[in-house]
């Protein structure tokens, strides 16, 4: 019976052993755990929350307080212009919308330069830099070509004939500001878009709608560069020269010729005879 009594009280002492040791590898995987959860949290990146845009928006709408949400961004990279509260989005209060002048898409978060000063019309006077005009621009692009949106940069090209005749095209106007778009921009129909220009180039673009018909060239995002003059006429196409006049012969003078006149009786002739000068 000892023996007994002595085995299960052997068995009982190794089983509370095996219980402690399991509660301390609990314990120590649980704090392991709470350390690095406490690591990562201080690892991780401060967020804050600023507004956005629940639904895509585009030149002209109006932004109110139905087309916010809030979303959480992280605030070393927040970029500046930004709005955190409903106050510094709506100064003049949520009853004066502000104009959208650049498109943005559902989350993107609402910047100062995409958006009017409260209360200003939604006009494009808001659009137009001191200094420059708003000019609306008339040309053809290639059909299937894409959408032109606002802000994007074009090349402007003048078809038209010389006063000698010869059709030529030449890069009047090189990185154009696109400002508003007016008009589908899809067809094959002349574009109308609307670039911002200085007022001695609303007079050459006048001119050329005028004279000629304009073509729209895309310029690459991030693409600074100003193209020099270009001007193409139908010899870059087919090889062709123009033919150059054939020397005039040097005109050769004629000898001088004297003649008296001479009558013999009723006849009358004329004699030659050297020429005194």
């Amino acid at each position: 019976m000892r023996v007994v009594f002595g085995l299960v009280l052997l068995l009982g002492m190794g089983l509370a052993a095996f219980a402690v040791y399991m509660v301390n590898q609990y314990m120590d995987t649980q704090t392991a755990a709470l350390e690095r959860a406490r690591e990562a949290a201080a690892t991780a990146p401060v967020t804050v929350e600023v507004y956005a845009v629940a639904r895509p928006l585009t030149y002209g709408e109006q932004l109110t307080k139905d087309d916010l949400r809030l979303i959480p961004y992280v605030r070393d990279v927040l970029p500046e212009g930004s709005y955190a509260t409903e106050e510094e989005l709506f100064p003049m209060g949520v009853d004066v919308p502000r104009i959208v002048v650049l498109p943005m898409l559902e989350n993107e978060i609402i910047m100062a330069s995409k958006v009017t000063e409260p209360g200003v019309s939604r006009g494009l006077t808001a659009l137009v830099e001191p200094g420059y005009r708003a000019f609306p621009v008339q040309g053809r692009m290639a059909a299937g070509f894409g959408t032109l949106r606002p802000d994007d940069r074009i090349d402007v090209y003048w078809t038209g004939r010389l006063r000698d005749g010869r059709e030529v095209t030449n890069l009047i106007k090189s990185g154009l500001q696109i400002i508003a778009i007016t008009g589908d921009t899809g067809g094959r129909d002349p574009q109308n878009v609307i670039v911002q220009v200085t007022p001695e180039e609303v007079a050459l673009l006048t001119q050329a709608q005028n004279s000629g018909q304009l073509t729209l060239a895309l310029v690459g995002t991030g693409d600074m560069s100003v193209s020099g003059p270009v001007t193409v006429d139908n010899s870059a196409l087919t090889g062709e020269q123009d033919e150059a006049p054939a020397p005039e012969s040097p005109a050769v003078e004629e000898p001088r010729r004297c003649f008296v006149v001479q009558r013999s009786g009723t006849s009358r002739s004329e004699v030659e005879v050297e020429c005194s000068d």
